[in-house]
């Protein structure tokens, strides 16, 4: 009953803040609030958001239909300081009272305080002034609209308003455009005053936006500006610009067709007062000197040492530190080249991804003995060799009580005078937990440790050359690593080490590759008897079960199972490792059977011998780009090379039938992945994004299951956001375990994404996903994928959430809701968990996609 008061508490609320919000409060009297624009092209509505951004003014913002902010700001008072001292005109017994308990200097303070002054003006900087209609507002929207499609080929366009004042002191604008008729290209006539020009011209006019029958566009002629001037720079014309080409357009008499005389004139030269026309001359590269060592703060070039290598002058101010071609991969500016601005570009930006200067400065002059000869000069400012970094945290967590962690590294630029760069990091932690044995009474009793290394070179690293497939275009690289890491008293005691040798390029704008010849991971668990003290869940159903069936009483202390003597032995009992009549029951048998094998799955070492090939294409142009797309997907395989390796070298078979090194099974498998994202730009600060993602891992051979760090698992700030992480699946098991993982995911996440004020931006969402079991050797079906019929145990999750641009990064704080949850009986898995009390809050740092 409380709650239910509660709630309908709540509802009265919302609709007295809702009901009793005067949108028109601060509208002036004989003014109009702008609540509407519609537009109508040739008598048809439109929602195109391009037509309506021509308008200058656009009603006050909403969420839902809600106009927040304007509610907001007229919840504020208009004179806060007039307001405060009225009160004490109409009432100076009271400002006397006041003034005698305080001071009239604090009563005249308390005017400007947070309660009489600042929550107004907070009302008024988060919320946003009613928009009053301004008919010279309305008539540049008629001439922006008018300019619109005027510059889209509809020359004999009209465009007229009219509002609708039939609310009181509101008004919806009406606007109405007739296009007519679409104006074609019928010829183009080009007068090309450089004969050089002219030709390349002639070569790429297949490229031209402008073709015959086309409707012209001014989107279209800055295009084909661009192009043009793109052409030219790109084939030797250094001096030319964009500003020499213009066009005149013929459309009298025309019959809706366009007559474009495109014209480009020759290069004007001003010396002093006097100024003269010459053609334009195409520009070869006659010398390219590279200045190794050129402090960024000085203008004067000091040379004390130089060296040429293929036709590359290199210069120094100190002994020459770098291999010359080592530079030379990375500059695509060449002696007997075209002056090209991509060679320009290519050279900065492979330069500066070496990460051994700061952005080069590439500059041109014309060359004293050749006047159709460039001389580029490409300066080079040297970043520091050594970098270090060292850090320290106190932390709290499950584990331990208390621990101290640190973290130091060094980097080395040009290692080997090649512009490879080193990179080495140590990293630790001690702890104290009450929770660990602890014999000798030690204060720490929890240490990890680990050290991680890499080392990665500007180009291919392989016996044979690879320009041909990948050129120094890609901005090729390799990258070498190394790690180890080892735990004490903490989870399983881990010992973990990793290796890797990749190659990373760039095949076009936009797009990465990255190809893993060898991924190396190496784990063994040291403290093996310590997982049901990780695993909790699992004990807790394992300890009931026990209790249930009234376990052998040695396996417990203190009214408890003991772990892990007594776990296993309990275990070992349900089995019949040891005589015993519990007469579990099949459903129960088969609950133990399952921690059993999961026990005995996540505490088994693996060893990962994998190759994986991975690429990435994005349309996105820029950080303010809002409306992109991005394709990422990833094929591994893994255990291939070993099982060669295992069948060469007679190594051990193992009880269970698999091939061993080392002692240790290694896993073969085959996976795959596919992400799919797109956002569209809603303007108004309004983003929808949605994200699809398909994963699959297929163990064959020597491996039964998938290691748990090659597995999925499903829920978390980045996935289904009404369930914590590894809390959903696999299926519609209910996620019972601890950490619930599986080797195939399905998931598909929308978000509708809208301003509300300032930085503080909202979110509403619904993800749909799950993991299942496939291809493994997992047997209870409500943990496998079996076709189409599986789809029905997708789980969805809806929500709300908040999120603060901090411009570096983004703060985000999501409430979701298990709308669909398929573990639950077949009338409870709809709606049933939509409620404060079972909802999840997920906290995340950026935008989850």
């Amino acid at each position: 009953m409380k709650n239910h008061f509660t709630k309908i508490s709540l509802f009265i609320l919302i609709g007295l803040l809702v009901t009793s919000c005067n949108t028109t409060k601060r509208v002036p009297k004989n003014k109009r609030l702008l609540i509407k624009n519609e537009i109508s092209v040739d008598n048809q509505s439109t929602k195109d958001e391009e037509v309506f951004n021509q308008l200058y003014q656009k009603p006050n913002s909403s969420i839902l239909g809600y106009r927040l902010r304007l509610n907001l700001f007229n919840l504020a008072k208009k004179n806060t300081d007039s307001s405060y001292k009225a009160k004490f005109i109409k009432n100076p017994e009271k400002y006397k009272r006041k003034a005698k308990f305080l001071s009239k200097k604090q009563v005249d303070r308390l005017g400007h305080s947070f309660w009489h002054e600042g929550i107004h003006n907070f009302l008024k900087k988060t919320g946003e002034a009613p928009v009053i209609l301004d008919t010279n507002s309305t008539n540049k929207s008629l001439r922006r609209l008018r300019k619109y499609y005027f510059d889209n080929g509809f020359f004999d366009v009209k465009t007229s308003f009219t509002a609708d004042s039939s609310q009181t002191k509101k008004v919806k604008i009406k606007y109405s455009i007739d296009k007519g008729n679409g104006f074609k290209v019928d010829s183009i006539k080009t007068n090309i005053a450089t004969p050089a020009l002219d030709s390349i011209y002639k070569n790429k006019i297949a490229a031209s936006f402008f073709k015959t029958g086309k409707q012209y566009t001014e989107s279209d002629w800055e295009n084909e500006r661009n192009r043009i001037t793109a052409d030219f720079r790109n084939n030797g014309a250094f001096f030319f610009q964009q500003n020499y080409i213009s066009r005149v357009l013929d459309t009298i008499n025309t019959n809706k067709k366009v007559h474009l005389d495109l014209n480009i004139k020759n290069q004007n030269i001003r010396v002093n007062d006097t100024s003269r026309t010459q053609e334009f001359k195409l520009y070869k590269i006659n010398k390219v000197n590279i200045f190794t060592d050129h402090p960024a703060n000085r203008s004067v070039v000091k040379v004390n040492d130089s060296v040429t290598y293929k036709d590359f002058n290199f210069y120094s101010e100190n002994k020459l530190k770098y291999r010359p071609k080592a530079i030379t991969n990375a500059v695509f500016i060449s002696k007997g080249g075209t002056y090209s601005d991509v060679n320009t570009t290519l050279t900065s930006k492979y330069l500066s991804n070496l990460r051994v200067f700061n952005y080069p400065v590439i500059q041109y002059k014309v060359d004293p003995k050749d006047e159709n000869g460039l001389i580029a000069n490409v300066f080079l400012t040297p970043r520091k060799k050594y970098t270090f970094g060292l850090s320290a945290d106190f932390t709290h967590s499950n584990i331990q009580d208390f621990g101290i962690s640190g973290n130091t590294s060094l980097g080395i630029r040009n290692v080997f005078n090649g512009a490879e760069t080193f990179e080495i990091a140590f990293r630790g932690n001690i702890g104290s937990s009450r929770d660990i044995a602890n014999p000798n009474g030690t204060f720490f009793n929890i240490s990890e440790f680990g050290i991680d290394s890499k080392l990665n070179f500007p180009r291919i690293l392989l016996p044979f050359k690879t320009d041909k497939i990948i050129p120094k275009s890609m901005i090729p690289s390799t990258t070498l690593s190394v790690g180890y890491a080892k735990q004490r008293n903490i989870g399983l005691d881990k010992e973990n080490f990793t290796s890797s040798l990749t190659y990373n390029w760039t095949p076009r704008k936009n797009k990465t590759a990255r190809f893993d010849l060898l991924n190396v991971q190496f784990v063994k668990n040291v403290n093996i008897s310590n997982y049901f003290n990780i695993y909790e869940s699992s004990y807790d159903i394992l300890n009931d079960l026990a209790i249930a069936y009234g376990a052998n009483a040695s396996f417990f202390k203190n009214g408890k199972l003991e772990i892990d003597q007594g776990t296993n032995g309990f275990i070992n009992q349900v089995f019949n490792s040891v005589p015993s009549n519990l007469n579990v029951s099949d459903e129960d048998l088969k609950t133990i059977s399952s921690i059993e094998e999961r026990r005995k799955r996540l505490t088994e070492n693996n060893l990962i011998f994998a190759t994986s090939f991975s690429f990435s294409q994005t349309s996105k142009s820029n950080l303010q780009d809002n409306s992109f797309h991005v394709f990422r997907t990833k094929i591994e395989s893994a255990g291939n090379v070993l099982s060669l390796f295992a069948r060469a070298s007679n190594q051990l078979i193992n009880q269970s039938g698999a091939n061993t090194i080392f002692d240790v099974e290694y896993s073969q498998y085959i996976k795959t992945e596919f992400e799919y994202i797109k956002h569209w730009d809603l303007n108004r600060k309004k983003v929808f994004a949605i994200r699809s993602f398909f994963g699959i891992a297929i163990p064959y051979s020597n491996s039964k299951n998938i290691p748990f760090s090659r597995s999925y698992f499903a829920g978390g700030t980045n996935d289904n956001r009404a369930w914590q992480p590894y809390s959903l699946g696999p299926g519609s098991s209910g996620g019972i375990n601890d950490f619930n993982e599986a080797n195939m995911k399905i998931s598909f996440n929308a978000e509708l994404r809208f301003n509300i004020f300032g930085n503080l931006n909202g979110a509403l969402f619904g993800d749909l996903g799950n993991i299942w079991n496939v291809f493994d050797d997992v047997e209870d079906e409500t943990y496998q994928f079996n076709g189409l019929k599986s789809l029905e145990t997708i789980a969805l999750g809806t929500g709300f959430g908040l999120r603060y641009d901090f411009g570096l990064f983004v703060v985000r704080g999501d409430l979701g809701f298990k709308t669909y949850n398929p573990a639950k009986l077949e009338n409870e898995k709809w709606f049933k968990e939509i409620n404060l009390s079972k909802s999840v809050v997920n906290i995340g740092i950026n935008y989850p996609f």
